[in-house]
């Protein structure tokens, strides 16, 4: 989105006279900011302003909602399925272009833990973080009407497994937000719940350095929120988490945030890549050896200039996503108009992570910086990257809000099936149980 709507401000006058057309093909016709999916699921956030849509802001740009399932850079075509075709029944349709760029980001890396499938729920999208947040509740209310201790128990208990930003946001909001809903529920206390973080290396949260993540496991540990580092999930069959240090915990919940890896369009493609899957870039943003492609974000792995060894990478993160994305732009525009290339630079500034409510740690050219100090620096900084001051605005005002009024704690998992009752009159099949489904209710 960054790429496409700073090109249709630097080719404003060719898009007009119709020398130049910029083609957006998108699965979903917005672009979430992850970074506010953790507040999202909290509900500190409407869903609808965690996401910016595509046809308001790139109004030069056709816009193709559909899938890219292969490139051919050779032929310089790309196949995309899209609603139409599926409904003619065409595998896709070939879209012809002359500059390629590339910047379908990364996916959930998945492992091959018994019943993950089955039980598991991501946290990469909005429908699976409004998901989360629904099932959430749906649990304490599980909890609060049954009168099973078995399945109690399991309601209440909550893990997830990665101790990186995703897991630790989520859990450090989530926790926060049904530790708030429980003074609604009669037989149901903040002590009751069971919040367990699974973390396959020796620290959490990497990003804000050694220092600022011991006092991120101390904070959650103060919240009574099990922390268990050096520790994998083996299984989650049955509805049963169990650890590599022998820990069996009944759960409905179990939310998979170990790491991301390279969309899998990459694969589907005659581009060279590395050997994490990733295309290999050069700091103009090219696709190495290869002409009129370009890469950009997690999918591409361009050098760090600003590295004092010799062949690092920049960090697949929004920080260097965004301004790769505005170096991209250009890049193009001086290629069609024959000027010299510009080489991206940028040295990394820090992290900031959000715990929850005026809770958080920091990061930043080289200050340290935790609780609500590094809270406040959070939702500063992400409120000044967030795209476009109509979502600025809105974002602004629902946390001024939300300072005059308490929380919102509903669960709105009929959304999810809004045909479901209508089916149930009309004599069909009720629709299966939202917590079996493998994507998180999404």
């Amino acid at each position: 989105m960054y790429t496409a709507l700073r090109l249709q401000r630097r080719l404003k006058r060719e898009l007009e006279r119709d020398e130049a057309e910029i083609t957006v093909v998108t699965p979903d016709p917005y672009m979430t900011y992850q970074p506010f999916l953790p507040e999202a699921a909290a509900g500190a956030i409407s869903p609808r302003h965690v996401v910016v849509p595509l046809r308001r802001v790139l109004d030069r740009c056709r816009i193709v909602i559909g899938e890219a399932t292969a490139v051919d850079h050779a032929k310089r075509t790309a196949t995309v399925a899209t609603l139409a075709t599926a409904e003619e029944g065409t595998g896709g349709q070939l879209l012809p272009y002359d500059e390629l760029v590339l910047a379908p980001g990364s996916v959930s890396r998945t492992l091959p833990v018994p019943g993950l499938a089955e039980h598991g729920i991501g946290f990469k999208s909005l429908e699976e973080a409004i998901g989360l947040r629904n099932h959430v509740i749906e649990q304490m209310d599980i909890a609060s009407s049954t009168r099973d201790p078995a399945i109690r128990d399991a309601a209440l208990t909550f893990v997830f497994v990665g101790g990186g930003f995703a897991g630790v946001e989520a859990l450090g909001e989530l926790e926060d937000m049904a530790r708030y809903a429980a003074r609604y529920y009669h037989n149901v206390q903040p002590e009751d719940m069971k919040w367990i973080l699974v973390e396959a290396s020796d620290r959490v949260l990497p990003e804000v350095g050694e220092e600022m993540g011991r006092y991120t496991v101390t904070e959650l540990r103060r919240r009574n929120i099990d922390v268990r580092l050096r520790t994998r999930l083996d299984s989650c069959a049955d509805r049963v988490a169990v650890l590599s240090d022998g820990a069996r915990f009944p759960t409905r919940t179990v939310v998979w945030t170990a790491g991301v890896k390279p969309h899998p369009l990459l694969a589907a493609t005659d581009l060279p890549r590395n050997d994490r899957g990733r295309l290999k870039c050069t700091p103009e943003l090219t696709v190495e050896g290869t002409a009129h492609a370009w890469a950009a974000g997690d999918a591409a792995a361009v050098p760090d200039v600003t590295a004092a060894e010799a062949g690092r990478e920049c960090a697949p993160n929004a920080q260097h996503a965004l301004r790769q994305a505005k170096v991209l732009a250009d890049n193009i525009v001086h290629t069609l108009r024959g000027e010299p290339l510009t080489t991206y630079e940028h040295a990394y500034v820090g992290s900031v992570a959000s715990l929850g409510l005026h809770k958080g740690v920091a990061h930043v050219y080289g200050r340290k910086l935790k609780g609500y100090p590094a809270w406040f620096m959070h939702r500063a900084y992400h409120l000044s990257r967030v795209p476009t001051f109509n979502r600025k605005a809105r974002v602004l005002a629902e946390w001024a809000l939300a300072g005059l009024f308490k929380r919102e704690i509903v669960s709105l998992g009929s959304l999810e099936h809004p045909r479901a009752e209508f089916e149930l009159a009309a004599g069909g099949k009720p629709p299966q149980d939202p917590s079996h489904n493998p994507k998180g209710s999404s």
